[in-house]
């Protein structure tokens, strides 16, 4: 996966019928959605993925530089709760069945969710970005741009049991808990679907053209629609899970980096680095809408589910100015921020 807090928000509705162009002058209108709190919470660092453990009522976010580490706060307050230590990640996902949580690094670190203590590290090939854990088989998938893409692991026992060359360069990655993994293939503008028992692609669904550079996937697996966000140009595209049929696209803003559905609501949410989160409504599994865009924080680009609350949890910071030639300046101390999004 490849700043200023502004609470505001900015919202807009724009129904499309399937197989629809997207459209990008929709009317503003309010929405359910706001900023309900910034927090501050500091450290040095860069920062990638954020994940919300809903079960074990714990957030986890990857720190690099010299200092790297896991930060974890408490899912409720988000007040520091501790860290994983000497680990330089890109995220973090843990397994409720065997109170496991692993880290994208390398190696990989490995603890335990309720002590937060240690229990190894885990040599791995490639270089680690995202991460999954499968609940189907409580397996976690380490991937990485370069071969292999993604690495499989043993979430009880930590060990490898393989890897699975996915064709192309994954990014997120969504599981429908019966056994079927789905993948982003950035570089292909296509989502590779893999068997969870076989650990093998059996499918690998293409984008058709109605979008590319896809960084963030999610899914609705009671009815069978992948929402894929894209960069170029910058939409949501839904598709059939179990066909790929093309259904819709939608407009969202630039830079996406992570999309997360929540099946109690029927929305997808899409994070981008313009600082807006884009709210679509799933009408039906055919039948989609813009539902509202928060603005949120400039650079806010990954997000995460509270599915407990259905809060959604994103991170950013305020960097100073860029020197020539480079593309932000460097981060301005204290300014790593969380922010909360719900009703």
């Amino acid at each position: 996966m490849h700043l200023f807090s502004m609470p505001a928000i900015v919202g807009f509705a724009l129904l499309l019928s399937v197989g629809a162009p997207a459209q990008t002058n929709a009317p503003l209108r309010d929405g359910p959605y706001h900023v309900i709190r910034t927090v501050k919470a500091g450290g040095e660092g860069g920062f990638d993925y954020v994940y919300a453990d809903s079960a074990g009522r714990r957030l986890y976010v990857a720190r690099g530089g010299s200092s790297a580490r896991v930060s974890v706060f408490n899912l409720d307050t988000l007040d520091a709760a501790g860290e994983i230590a000497n680990t330089n990640a890109r995220g973090a996902a843990t397994d409720a069945a065997s109170h496991h949580g692993f880290a994208s690094s390398k190696p990989v670190a490995m603890w335990d969710t309720k002590t937060l203590a240690p229990i190894k590290t885990i040599d791995v090939d490639g270089r680690p970005d995202g991460i999954l854990n499968d609940n189907f088989n409580h397996r976690t998938y380490i991937f990485s741009h370069s071969a292999p893409n993604a690495t499989v692991i043993d979430a009880a026992t930590g060990n490898v049991l393989g890897t699975i060359d996915l064709g192309g360069a994954p990014e997120q990655a969504a599981a429908d808990g019966k056994g079927k993994i789905y993948v982003d293939i950035e570089d292909k503008d296509s989502v590779a679907v893999v068997d969870a028992k076989t650990m093998k692609v059996t499918e690998t669904y293409s984008l058709g053209g109605k979008g590319g550079g896809n960084a963030g996937l999610a899914l609705d697996a009671k009815n069978g629609v992948l929402f894929v966000a894209c960069r170029t140009p910058q939409v949501m595209v839904m598709l059939d899970a179990k066909t790929g049929k093309y259904l819709a696209d939608l407009p969202i803003g630039r830079g996406c980096d992570g999309v997360v559905f929540n099946p109690k609501t029927g929305e997808a949410f899409s994070s981008q680095g313009d600082g807006t989160l884009t709210v679509i409504k799933e009408t039906s599994p055919t039948t989609f809408a813009v539902e509202q865009t928060v603005k949120t924080m400039t650079g806010a680009k990954t997000l995460t589910l509270d599915s407990k609350t259905g809060q959604i949890l994103l991170i950013a910071a305020e960097y100073g100015p860029a020197a020539e030639g480079q593309r932000r300046g460097p981060l301005v101390p204290g300014s790593f921020s969380i922010i909360a999004v719900g009703k």
